[in-house]
């Protein structure tokens, strides 16, 4: 049984220790330097950003209200660790990915069944005492665990960013009522969800994650910066359509393509669901710059669950994900490897 999963089972009951309002440092009351908060939140995913966006509003609202906060997005790679220059705040913290040990971590918020690099980490998390350290894989979004846990630990309540959680909700756990309404992008919140997966870089993530804490998502689409990379990237959309279908293979229940020599390491993940109502998994291969990346997902249209845990295949190849979606990642130049793996995860889905 792999690392995670004995970490899934042994803490799938929600953990969360009761917290309590620590008093500002003396050195905040007095100094007129404002405290670093340091967020890394999973870069290029709609629910990193509303994670990143709703722990700020709860940090400056029931914490530190003369917080300064400066945000890193991380991505999974095939050798994934921390650099320890990353946790350069007066407090740090993660959200809507892996655990780190670095004894530099304040809070931690994560609902991935794959949430942990290794058992030591694992371990580490069950030590601590902290009652900032958080994990829970029911949820089906971070952003609504975060929420969860600043209303009923700390009284903290933000009425005018429900619309934001309820999105991460939709969203994080593809609870769209068709494959049309996920592929078509009608609503500010899934054209915002195309910028934040498909732009080049984190700058306009990061700006985003600023003005989610208090603006509409309406507002925010509408902003002349996001429609400038919304149309382009629209358009781009509507093309890897084009080559999904062109690219794609139903075998049995199971979809399969490789979107090598194609520029679009980044897709709309209802794609293949759209094109094919009648499949169950997808199965893709997609180069970049920095990893190959192999995407593993299940259609969740299908009138009865699918049966294979998609996480805990991936993290036997040194992915993860959840329990319907998950993804591996190697190294740019080991795309042979990455087919061959695909190949024997789209066996292993037939069965």
């Amino acid at each position: 049984m792999s690392t995670s999963m004995v970490v899934f089972n042994q803490l799938h009951q929600p953990r969360i220790a009761l917290a309590f309002r620590l008093p500002f440092r003396q050195a905040d009351r007095f100094s007129p330097r404002k405290m670093l908060e340091r967020v890394l939140y999973h870069d290029h995913c709609f629910d990193g950003a509303a994670s990143a966006a709703f722990f700020s509003r709860f940090i400056a609202g029931a914490i530190h209200p003369q917080a300064e906060f400066r945000y890193t997005g991380m991505a999974h790679k095939a050798s994934q660790t921390f650099d320890p220059a990353l946790f350069d705040g007066d407090e740090n913290a993660i959200v809507d990915f892996k655990y780190s040990s670095d004894p530099r971590l304040t809070w931690w918020f994560d609902h991935h069944q794959s949430a942990f690099l290794s058992q030591e980490d694992a371990e580490h998390f069950q030590r601590d005492t902290s009652g900032k350290k958080l994990y829970d894989p029911s949820y089906k979004s971070c952003a609504s665990f975060i929420r969860a846990v600043a209303r009923d630990r700390y009284g903290f309540e933000a009425p005018d960013l429900e619309d934001l959680v309820h999105w991460s909700l939709v969203i994080d756990g593809a609870q769209y009522p068709d494959a049309r309404t996920a592929v078509e992008m009608g609503d500010p919140a899934m054209k915002l969800t195309l910028v934040i997966e498909a732009a080049k870089g984190s700058d306009i993530v990061q700006k985003m994650i600023r003005w989610l804490q208090n603006r509409k998502l309406e507002e925010i689409i509408a902003e002349p910066e996001v429609q400038a990379l919304y149309a382009p990237l629209y358009q781009r959309h509507l093309e890897s359509i084009e080559i999904i279908q062109k690219r794609a293979q139903q075998d049995d229940s199971v979809i399969y393509f490789d979107l090598a020599g194609y520029d679009v390491e980044g897709y709309n993940k209802f794609i293949p669901y759209y094109l094919f109502p009648a499949s169950t998994y997808t199965v893709s291969v997609s180069p970049s710059a920095y990893r190959t990346k192999i995407s593993v997902g299940s259609n969740p249209w299908v009138p009865q669950a699918p049966k294979h845990n998609l996480a805990t295949i991936c993290e036997r190849y040194g992915g993860g994900g959840h329990a319907r979606v998950g993804a591996i990642s190697f190294d740019p130049d080991q795309l042979e490897k990455a087919r061959m793996v695909a190949s024997e995860i789209v066996a292993e889905l037939k069965t």
